[in-house]
């Protein structure tokens, strides 16, 4: 098997799983949101203390 050829096989195998409900119960949209939000701002504050003139 060539490298493109497993790498397709490995790729349709995803994709025949996300068929049959690849969302998980666990992973809650609003929660996921919300810390990727609250993360963002804290690099945010962080960059601007960082990054003052002196």
């Amino acid at each position: 098997m060539t490298l493109a050829s497993t790498a397709a096989a490995s790729l349709v195998t995803l994709a025949e799983g996300a068929e049959h409900g690849g969302n998980h119960a666990s992973l809650n949209p609003y929660i996921t949101g919300g810390g990727a939000l609250l993360a963002l701002l804290l690099l945010l504050w962080i960059t601007t203390r960082f990054n003052r003139d002196r």
